[in-house]
């Protein structure tokens, strides 16, 4: 499970210059807000992580997969771009 927190970490920070911890992420994927503000880090992680590692980082960090599935849904919804775990 680390390893799949170190990789979501290095694909969501790196490209964006970001500082956005596993605990922040975590916080972010299930808030719809982030959705609606186009946080970066959260579109990266819906769209440039692979749905097996993304569900390894949501159950290392304890995530509702349901509600980060509602995250991934509004941001393709807005996006026009599919994401694997938008239902």
């Amino acid at each position: 499970m680390a390893n799949a927190v170190t990789q979501v970490l290095t694909t969501v920070n790196a490209p964006y210059g970001a500082a956005v911890s596993a605990h922040q992420l975590a916080a972010m994927i299930v808030d719809l807000k982030s959705a609606i503000d186009c946080n970066a880090p959260v579109f990266a992680f819906f769209s440039e992580v692979p749905l097996n590692v993304q569900e390894q980082f949501m159950a290392a960090m304890g995530v509702d997969a349901s509600q980060a599935s509602q995250v991934a849904d509004k941001i393709s919804e807005l996006s026009g771009y599919t994401l694997p775990l938008a239902a």
